[in-house]
């Protein structure tokens, strides 16, 4: 796997690989990520990817990211941990 880019975003850390033939988009808040994976033939370069990025994107992410955790939470809660 290697590395591109890290992509700037003050909601989340964002990071773009490439592996397999597909650009891996792996956002990260505090103790939880998300990866996306697309392949490199659907796209025409990695400025695609920066255009995918967009806020509506982001702000999606981010509010999944909320869910997650309550998820999360939710187990720990379930079982007492």
């Amino acid at each position: 796997m290697r590395q591109l880019a890290i992509i700037p975003n003050p909601h989340a850390k964002i990071t773009l690989f490439s592996w397999n033939g597909k650009y891996l988009i792996k956002l990260e808040k505090g103790s939880l990520e998300q990866t996306y994976k697309v392949s490199e033939l659907d796209l025409t370069g990695e400025e695609d990817i920066h255009r995918l990025l967009d806020e509506e994107f982001v702000q999606a992410a981010v509010a999944r990211f909320a869910a997650m955790s309550q998820d999360l939470q939710a187990a720990f809660d379930r079982h007492d941990l």
